[in-house]
């Protein structure tokens, strides 16, 4: 059967993207989940929410919360959920009851993918696993995000982005640099890595089924599993343990085996330096006033700088200190020497090029108020990237609306 039709006042904004006309019924929450189903709207999908009546998403209670207008001083909406959940809509149904299961099984009937981030065997329980369902719907993808994936000995155990990023060795590597013989700080990735890695290896996913599918006609399963996601980008970390037998640990902001390639301080604030090459090391010695160290021979090669990266960083900030930030990277960026300013976050946002690219995008929360949220990092050339993007649905507000198109 067709998609549901794409209504209400954001239907210019779905027509726009190369995945419109394609109908996703969103049964997840939190993190991971929300975030590949928002991508999937962002890229024009229709993305219908199926939420736990009275409660919702979890991530309705979790903040930072706007303030409320009303003058019971409670807080608003969560700016969390807003965040993940812009151009959706809402429809609360308990699956243990008869006529919502037998609303969910009409929305599934007009569906192209159904996303899920439950612990596995859920959906078993609820009598809607991928078996039963690939039975019925036989062109649906059924897409599924959770810690462990659907096999292994670790399947049904519970997880949290904290979880795998311990679990998935990230945590072992962030942080800075122990001084000898003391052990490391653990230190959690200071964005949810391990959700976001995961929402976007599921839409990966699901847009590979979906052309798997143009080609065969059926749809199939994508399992998805948050601590697979951290495995597959430690990249450099499984090279070298591969090749020394030795656990990387916890190197700051430097690169393990490029050098210069880290933070620095100068006499006002600190720099990123990254010359990846013999070329562009003397660019950067050229640039900074240090062309003695060209024929120190502790930094020849790459190799030998990166062995001597504790006298290399003493050199380089010797010089650095003497001067801001601004007079080195005006230097560096004359030289062509890749270098910029350790942002904060409201400095990385004030950007003139976050601007210039469309990375700061308007919406608003479920009741109404404004709200900025970053835009979507994939730009198209045969289609518009808006400067705004629909509200997050108020909890059930889109009920009527589909009860009535699928009555159709």
């Amino acid at each position: 059967m067709s998609p549901l039709p794409n209504p209400g006042p954001d239907a210019e904004d779905r027509r726009a993207g190369p995945l419109c006309g394609l109908l996703v019924v969103d049964l997840t929450r939190v993190l991971a989940g929300p975030y590949a189903t928002m991508l999937l709207a962002d890229l024009g999908a229709r993305v219908i929410k199926v939420e736990a009546p009275e409660t919702g998403d979890d991530s309705r209670a979790i903040g930072p919360f706007l303030p409320d207008d009303s003058m019971t001083g409670e807080a608003g909406d969560s700016a969390y959920f807003t965040s993940v959940n812009r151009g959706k809509e809402s429809l609360a149904l308990d699956l243990r009851t008869a006529a919502d299961r037998a609303i969910f099984e009409r929305l599934l009937a007009r569906a192209d993918i159904v996303v899920e981030n439950f612990r596995p065997g859920a959906m078993e329980r609820m009598g809607y696993g991928f078996e039963t369902l690939h039975a019925r719907y036989p062109r649906l993808i059924y897409a599924a995000a959770s810690g462990f994936g659907h096999s292994g000995p670790e399947s049904r155990r519970a997880a949290y982005d904290v979880i795998v990023q311990a679990m998935g060795g990230i945590m072992s590597i962030t942080g800075a640099e122990p001084g000898q013989g003391e052990p490391p700080v653990p230190t959690r990735v200071g964005t949810s890595l391990g959700d976001i890695t995961a929402g976007l290896f599921t839409v990966i996913g699901i847009e590979a089924a979906l052309l798997e599918r143009h080609r065969s006609g059926f749809g199939q399963k994508v399992d998805v599993a948050m601590l697979d996601c951290q495995i597959a980008i430690l990249e450099n970390a499984i090279a070298r343990y591969q090749v020394s037998g030795r656990s990387p640990g916890p190197l700051g902001t430097r690169h393990p085996s490029i050098t210069p390639f880290q933070a620095f301080a100068t006499a006002d604030r600190p720099i990123v330096i990254a010359a990846g090459n013999d070329a562009l090391w003397e660019a950067c010695c050229k640039a900074l006033g240090l062309d003695p160290l060209l024929a120190d021979a502790r930094f020849q090669t790459n190799d030998s700088r990166t062995t001597h990266a504790a006298a290399l960083a003493h050199a380089l900030e010797g010089r650095l200190r003497t001067a801001p930030a601004d007079v080195w990277l005006a230097a560096l960026g004359a030289a062509g020497v890749p270098a910029g300013p350790l942002n904060t976050v409201g400095e990385a946002l004030a950007m003139p090029q976050v601007a210039a690219r469309n990375m700061l995008v308007e919406t608003e929360t479920p009741s109404g108020k404004p709200l900025k949220v970053a835009g979507n990092p994939i730009k198209m050339s045969a289609h518009p990237d808006p400067s705004s993007r629909p509200r997050a649905p108020r909890l059930d507000s889109a009920r009527t609306a589909i009860l009535s198109e699928l009555s159709e």
